[in-house]
């Protein structure tokens, strides 16, 4: 008789282990499939946002293994190698206009806390005292101490007041407050240092989502205060919002910009946060003092670099901008039988993405039915996981029509169990 496995001594992630005692073992992935110790799983949040063209795609593996026998890791302060230089060339190539410089780091969080620090250093070496960061009601920008600051105050952030600086908070841009947003933007602006924003929509604050023309007059806004704009674009780039930037749908060049995610098709953690040249040269100078002092051990690792090399090349010569194009089409034929359905409501999508609120009697982030659902959706061979009573569906590209149908058959089968 065999004794019981022990108790895994791993602590996940925005898990509460009481009520999810046993993480799922996934043992391959393939397409936009996992395999796990209990059958097969259609990865309808692309693991998180990362995954874009699928999980292992070639060109991405191979190059990474090809790395792998080169160069696996060297410091990257002084030092620097081919997979970085080419990934740095190829990003200013394809980002909006402006960018001239790349700093590389390994999560979202970490790009926009160096986009945050990039952004005080500026004002600082510039000889003014513009410290001040303006950020949107509901935003998720990460979960290191600058990021939760800049973030929304709650339920993610109660435990570490003590550590979190104050930001100038506004009001999200919901239909019919729009302008409310941008008087208060208009008079926030007015010796800030930045305006940090998740591009047309927000992620984890509920896949909200806002119009290309309210970033475009944010834009402006910070234009005429000398106000920097930092556009996080870790969830929204490479494709999710239908453009490979969502920053392109409002023409909008930013001062800074966050990568993340999908930068390496989501097969290795590598960020990146691009600035213009006026950023980097308030950092240069024969005065150490006014070195920009952030790293990681990691920095630029040239297996993730070698990945991102992969999936900009992907990129490069595949259709995959026909590929989001025609999941988009998807998505949107498929919402179509729930934007009359009363036990739904805010019936969205923009791009790639869509989103869906169920109506319960505790609607939010802790809602009861979130844990309920996420098992109820496993159940029937599905990775989704709810933004509490907010289903939403980001799959990566490669997904089918036929796959897609799954996913809408189980939210429906849902809305008659849990509605």
């Amino acid at each position: 008789m065999t004794s019981p496995a022990p108790p895994s001594p791993v602590w996940h992630p925005f898990t509460q282990h009481a009520l999810i005692p046993d993480a799922t073992l996934v043992k391959s992935g393939e397409g936009a499939w996992l395999q796990t110790e209990k059958g097969r799983l259609l990865d309808g949040i692309s693991s998180w946002w990362v995954i874009t063209h699928g999980h292992r795609h070639p060109k991405i593996i191979e190059a990474i293994k090809k790395q792998a026998d080169e160069l696996d890791q060297v410091i990257f302060a002084g030092f620097t190698h081919q997979p970085a230089e080419d990934v740095a060339r190829a990003l200013l190539e394809i980002v909006p206009s402006g960018l001239s410089h790349v700093f590389y780091s390994d999560s979202g969080s970490t790009s926009v806390e160096v986009a945050l620090k990039m952004a005080l250093g500026f004002w600082k070496n510039t000889g003014h005292t513009r410290t001040r960061i303006i950020a949107l009601e509901h935003a998720y920008h990460g979960d290191t101490v600058g990021t939760m600051s800049a973030g929304a105050r709650g339920v993610f952030t109660n435990a570490y007041t003590p550590l979190l600086f104050d930001v100038v908070r506004l009001p999200f841009p919901a239909p019919g407050r729009e302008q409310e947003m941008l008087e208060q933007l208009r008079g926030a602006a007015k010796g800030a240092a930045a305006l940090i924003v998740e591009p047309l929509i927000l992620g984890s604050g509920g896949m909200l989502i806002y119009s290309p023309d309210v970033l475009r007059d944010m834009a402006a806004i910070c234009r005429d205060t000398g106000t920097l704009l930092i556009a996080d674009e870790c969830m929204t780039g490479f494709g999710r919002t239908g453009t490979l930037f969502a920053c392109g749908q409002a023409e909008v060049s930013p001062d800074i910009l966050c990568l993340a995610k999908g930068l390496s098709g989501g097969s290795l953690p590598l960020a990146a946060t691009l600035c213009g040249a006026e950023i980097f040269q308030a950092h240069y100078s024969t005065d150490r003092s006014r070195t920009f002092f952030h790293s990681s051990s990691f920095t630029a690792n040239p297996i993730a670099c070698a990945a991102a090399r992969a999936n900009l090349q992907v990129w490069r010569e595949e259709p995959v901008r026909e590929r989001v194009k025609a999941l988009a089409e998807r998505q949107e034929e498929r919402l179509a039988r729930f934007r009359d359905d009363k036990r739904f409501s805010g019936v969205r999508r923009l791009g790639t993405i869509t989103a869906l609120d169920l109506k319960v009697s505790d609607p939010g982030y802790l809602a009861n039915v979130a844990l309920q659902l996420s098992r109820f959706f496993q159940e029937r061979g599905l990775l989704l996981r709810p933004l509490g009573n907010t289903i939403y569906v980001l799959p990566p590209y490669c997904v089918t029509a036929a796959e897609l149908d799954l996913v809408y058959d189980a939210v429906l089968e849902a809305a008659g169990k849990f509605a």
